[in-house]
């Protein structure tokens, strides 16, 4: 029953893509119905995982294309949903004829071992010779109707009814066959999701590397240069008293007291290259949310900028340190870019997930984007 439902809707797929694909409305339609073979592949996975034994893991999830045209595009050419239709066709074809066969070699098989019970009841029927004989026929001349081809007949029906449960296990196993290389992952999709992984793993080790370099500058070497520029300061303290003392007019003195100044003003300069570079490493203001390291990324920006958050981002720990710090730094340059090259009156930034589909500002002078994993942000410059 399963099977011929989903022969028609297999027919009912293509012939509504055929049949309306030459509307815009038409083509949404056999998109959808393409996208929705997915649950007739969850239904198929299900009963082969409870009936077979077999656990095929779904295809990866459906990710709509942005836009209208992209999303209709994503739908017809969804890969999983046709293989699902294949599916459907296949394992019909498959059932019918492993039905056929089962049947035959059964009906064969119980047949011809009770054959010598029920033949009796035969009809007579006669030969081309002008005989009679009262039996199963096989051609124009050969009857079994003699003990010999009896026992003949039931040795074949024996054999046939022990191949009957094999020729089962046969088709049992290429409707198997269907369902793993058919409504499992493809291994390109297998590929692209492992590289997808890794280069979220290398992302997030790379931050991760950067966060402990952060805090090495900020704990070690800061702290020496600190402790140094201190030193210095002290050091310069008294050179200065010693040089409006007594011996104000030593050379030597005064040569040291320029060379402390030099290395106490040296060194409270790397200091503050130091602080550049840790938080050019990993902004303090990230800590507080993505929401908030771009708005005040704005409050600083030289053009008026206006960040729109997607409410579903704007709390802290909505994405990972590593994606929030990768769309900071893109915000930064293409608001830096638009300052400096667009001459805009306006820098207007959009930060949502990748998915959604927004209205962006009308006529823009310039627009870069970036997408990360579960978002998406985009600069649009506005002229003035």
């Amino acid at each position: 029953m399963t099977s011929s439902v989903g022969l028609a809707y297999f027919f009912f797929t293509i012939g509504a893509g055929v049949g309306f694909g030459v509307t815009v409305v038409g083509l949404y339609v056999g998109g959808s119905l393409v996208v929705g073979a997915r649950m007739w592949g969850s239904l198929y996975r299900a009963e082969g995982r409870a009936l077979l034994g077999v656990d095929v893991p779904a295809p990866l999830p459906f990710r709509r294309g942005r836009g209208f045209w992209g999303g209709m595009g994503r739908m017809l050419g969804d890969t999983a949903g046709w293989r699902a239709l294949a599916f459907l066709f296949l394992s019909f074809v498959t059932n019918l004829v492993g039905a056929v066969f089962s049947l035959v070699f059964l009906a064969y098989g119980l047949g011809g071992l009770t054959y010598g019970i029920w033949y009796r009841w035969l009809p007579m029927q006669q030969a081309p010779d002008g005989s009679w004989h009262r039996g199963a026929s096989f051609g124009d001349n050969w009857f079994v109707d003699t003990h010999g081809r009896m026992w003949a007949l039931a040795g074949v029906s024996l054999v046939m009814f022990f191949l009957w449960p094999q020729v089962q296990r046969g088709f049992v196993h290429l409707t198997r066959l269907l369902i793993v290389n058919l409504l499992g992952p493809t291994q390109a999709s297998l590929r692209v999701a492992d590289l997808e992984r890794s280069r979220g793993r290398t992302v997030e080790d790379a931050d991760a590397r950067l966060r402990r370099i952060e805090r090495d500058l900020h704990d070690g070497t800061q702290a020496r240069l600190v402790a140094v520029a201190m030193q210095l300061g002290e050091a310069k303290e008294q050179l200065a008293g010693a040089s409006s003392g007594a011996e104000s007019d030593d050379p030597t003195v005064t040569d040291a007291l320029g060379l402390v100044t030099l290395a106490h003003d040296s060194t409270k300069e790397a200091l503050t290259e130091l602080r550049e570079i840790a938080r050019g490493i990993h902004p303090p203001v990230l800590d507080n949310g993505l929401a908030a390291a771009l708005g005040t990324l704005a409050a600083r920006s030289p053009v008026r900028t206006v960040v729109d958050v997607d409410p579903a981002l704007s709390e802290r720990d909505a994405l990972a340190p590593a994606i929030e710090a990768l769309a900071y730094y893109a915000v930064a340059e293409l608001v830096t870019n638009a300052a400096k090259h667009a001459h805009a009156s306006t820098v207007w930034v959009l930060v949502e997930p990748a998915a959604a589909a927004r209205p962006r500002p009308p006529d823009p002078r310039s627009r870069a984007g970036t997408s990360g994993s579960g978002s998406a942000t985009t600069a649009s410059a506005v002229p003035p």
